[in-house]
């Protein structure tokens, strides 16, 4: 699984139809319009921990092929 960093991964969840909904502290919530999912990104600088970025992933209802796409 590739590395990234925040920047990176709310544009691939914004390329997905994800919008922002708030941000409490450095963490910001992204919904999907139609299917009501939502993810939690850290707004970190430096890059994610593969951890991090596999949970976002979940949570998006998004496959690790999603990082291929970008």
């Amino acid at each position: 699984m590739p590395v990234m960093n925040a920047k990176a991964a709310v544009k691939l969840l914004r390329s997905n139809d994800f919008a922002f909904v708030r941000q409490r502290g450095s963490h910001a919530t992204y919904a999907h319009a139609s299917n009501g999912r939502q993810a939690v990104v850290p707004m970190h600088n430096g890059d994610l921990p593969r951890g991090t970025l596999r949970s976002i992933l979940q949570q998006a209802g998004l496959g690790v092929e999603a990082l291929s796409r970008r």
